[in-house]
């Protein structure tokens, strides 16, 4: 053989090798897109808890499958259990809040009514110029719209069944990858990080940031969007204010949206408080959203997070509201730790380069 021809050869067996692997990672990829939701759950529940599996193995060496249950276990209770709480208690909420639209103790036209006859003329003007005060058209609508949710829920039964039985399947794959990951995550991220076609330094820096990344995410948006959630919620309940529960749900999946927030949630309710003669209701949401609820992002992302990476407000609500349209709930996830990390990449990229020139 020409010794012309042996590179050529190397090259059309390397050129062989990496459509194989982009080929077989794709088919991989495929057959387990169907759990990316329990993969992504997973991978986060082990990645914030890996220190408190450290800790535990630092007591009990050797022992790594018992670290990892304790663990597990420990993500279950503080976790998985009051999820599950928390979903059951709102159904019932959502059924309680329905029964009483359909029984007329909250009658949706009542409500517009004292909410646009407390508006300045020109507000109640321009409403009635777009035929938004026509009260008993939208509680029609709203009761139609919920009757109509109910009866689908009804005659679809066997499907909520189905989606019941695919919700304990991920949850026991989520639950099952947890384990595995906090018991052998850092031989993993070993075998990873050597198998980036990096050099070694780039390697590091990009686990390093993907890792500080999603833990920022986790601790600064979905922990202070639950202490907005339980803290909207509590001051509902004290207030008397009906669905508290639900209320506090909503505001904790606003608070996870920058610009937006809680206020979407208790703004409304302070003007209607207001529009039917609770004044004093009212100027209490107004000062515990506005001091109370509302200064709870500034305080405890900062503790939380701490010197972990930080993006702009307006980078964090494009990628979160792009995240939800291409991956649904876990958008609230996917969109900023991608974000975050094309900005981290491209940091490195510039150092890199700011370095080479010195």
């Amino acid at each position: 053989m020409n010794q012309s021809d042996e590179p050529r050869r190397f090259r059309f067996e390397d050129g062989s090798f990496l459509a194989l692997v982009l080929i077989v990672t794709v088919a991989f990829a495929l057959v387990i897109a169907p759990f990316f939701g329990a993969i992504l759950w997973g991978l986060v529940l082990a990645l914030m808890f890996s220190p408190i599996h450290r800790r535990i193995l630092d007591r009990m060496p050797g022992r790594s499958n018992v670290a990892a249950l304790i663990t597990l276990l420990i993500i279950i209770l503080i976790v998985i259990l009051p999820a599950a709480f928390l979903g059951s208690a709102l159904i019932q909420e959502f059924l309680h809040v329905y029964a009483m639209v359909q029984s007329g103790k909250i009658d949706i036209a009542r409500i517009f009514e004292q909410m646009t006859g407390a508006l300045p003329d020109w507000a109640a003007g321009w409403l009635r110029s777009r035929g938004w005060t026509d009260f008993a058209a939208a509680r029609q609508q709203i009761s139609e719209g919920l009757s109509g949710s109910f009866s689908a829920i009804a005659t679809h039964a066997l499907q909520v069944g189905q989606g019941a039985l695919n919700l304990i399947l991920m949850m026991g794959v989520m639950l099952y990858l947890t384990f595995f990951l906090i018991r052998d995550g850092e031989a993993l991220a070993h075998k990873l990080i050597e198998s980036i076609p990096l050099d070694p330094d780039r390697r590091r820096a990009v686990i390093r940031n993907f890792t500080v990344v999603t833990r920022a995410t986790i601790k600064g948006s979905l922990i202070v969007a639950i202490v907005q959630g339980f803290t909207g919620g509590i001051t509902f309940a004290l207030l008397g204010i009906e669905g508290a529960l639900l209320w506090g749900t909503i505001m904790a999946i606003f608070s996870l949206i920058p610009a937006i927030g809680c206020g979407i949630v208790w703004v409304p309710v302070a003007l209607y408080l207001f529009a039917t003669g609770a004044v004093v209701k009212g100027v209490i949401l107004v000062i515990a959203g506005a001091l109370v609820i509302g200064s709870i992002d500034n305080v405890l992302r900062p503790i939380l997070v701490g010197r972990d990476t930080r993006m702009p407000d307006y980078v964090v609500l494009i990628s979160t509201l792009g995240g939800l349209q291409l991956f649904g709930f876990h958008g609230f996830i996917v969109g900023p730790v991608v974000a975050a990390l094309f900005i981290g990449t491209w940091d490195i990229v510039t150092e890199q380069r700011r370095a080479s020139r010195r």
